[in-house]
């Protein structure tokens, strides 16, 4: 029996053993959530108030200006090197300069057709997503809980003032190619992959996640399909990097690097702040995000744990890596992450009477 699933989840089906440890994971996973009480405190996504714009969304403006210039005639190494300078952004080494595909695009489109496509984009995972969660829930009900908890991770890419940020586009990109693969049917999700990749190249982790699991899952050629993408990102990030050494002057400054070690809780910290989780109670919404990741474990469907995969490699990425400055780092996970809320009940559920199995009772009836 199930109560938001059409069938159980994976847990329903561990040893009581197993599921003791599961419960235990579960116990570990809400604590380390909760570390994020301590994580320190970056700058929101968007204050939402146009006084604070330059101040809280200094990034996006960079990008902004980099693709008006273009729009003036401008090339982008020379106006990003510009911007960058004037800016006192760092400059070495040459990642600190975004792949110019997202404001090459952008410099060739109207402001309003940028805007226009990014929520034709937002409107794409809405809706590939439903398609791919309908058969999974055994009443409507449910399915509305998951689209809304979709919609929650979506709120900060429906913004326009955000249209110019690299991570918005590559996230919903992510979003949607997880939506649309299935088994035998890949090459539209690898090739939206590839180009999440040629926006933001730390979606390079997401396609390694599916092509590791399609090695996993005995489909050779499926791998070999996401394993181009990043060979074709290769391409791209050397011809770049030659690119941005013909700009950048021996005394531009350097990054400080990309060793926060700001653990686990910075990772829920970065996720709260980039989904609609930021309205909630920071104990909450810890224990919100530790609730919807043991939901995606859950969840018995290989995208399931390929989502799961992708989330654990991205905390990773951020708990070891990330400053507080670069939290928006989750933005490449933030659209779909909340959904897994809506496994959790049935997640619960299974793994608690796998734990604790009821015992059976034996009637003796004396028979004269």
């Amino acid at each position: 029996m199930t109560i938001w699933l059409a069938r159980p989840t994976r847990f329903a089906f561990l040893s009581r053993g197993r599921a003791r440890l599961a419960l235990a994971a579960l116990a570990l996973l809400l604590a380390g959530a909760l570390t994020s009480l301590a994580a320190p405190q970056p700058a929101a996504v968007a204050s939402g108030t146009t006084a604070n714009r330059a101040d809280d969304q200094a990034d996006v403006v960079l990008y902004e200006s980099i693709v008006e210039d273009i729009r003036h005639g401008g090339n982008y190494y020379a106006v990003a090197a510009e911007e960058l300078r004037e800016g006192n952004y760092p400059m070495k080494p040459f990642v600190t300069f975004r792949l110019p595909t997202l404001a090459m695009v952008q410099a060739m489109l109207p402001h309003w057709a940028v805007i226009v496509l990014l929520y034709a984009l937002a409107a794409g995972v809405m809706a590939a997503w439903f398609v791919r969660l309908r058969p999974t829930f055994a009443r409507p009900p449910p399915l509305v809980v998951a689209m809304v908890l979709l919609a929650g991770g979506l709120a900060a890419f429906v913004q326009s003032d955000l249209a110019a940020f690299h991570e918005i586009w590559a996230g919903l990109l992510i979003a949607l190619s997880l939506a649309l693969r299935r088994p035998g049917r890949w090459m539209a999700a690898a090739g939206i992959g590839a180009l999440a990749m040629l926006i933001r190249e730390t979606a390079a982790l997401y396609v390694a996640v599916m092509a590791v699991a399609a090695w996993i899952d005995g489909d050779r050629r499926e791998a070999a399909g996401w394993a181009a993408g990043v060979a074709l990102l290769a391409v791209a990030v050397v011809a770049h990097a030659y690119a941005v050494a013909a700009v950048v002057k021996p005394l531009d400054p350097s990054s400080p690097g990309w060793s926060g070690m700001l653990g686990f809780g910075f990772f829920v910290e970065a996720m709260t702040l980039s989904t609609a989780l930021r309205l909630a109670p920071a104990w909450l919404a810890a224990g919100l995000m530790a609730l919807t990741l043991f939901g995606w474990a859950g969840w018995r469907d290989a995208t399931g744990l390929r989502a799961l995969a992708t989330f654990t490699i991205y905390a990773a990425l951020i708990a070891l890596f990330a400053r507080p400055d670069t939290f928006y780092w989750g933005l490449m996970v933030a659209p779909t992450i909340l959904v897994g809320l809506a496994f959790a009940p049935d997640a619960l559920r299974d793994v608690i009477a796998a734990a604790f199995p009821k015992r059976r009772r034996i009637t003796v009836t004396r028979l004269t």
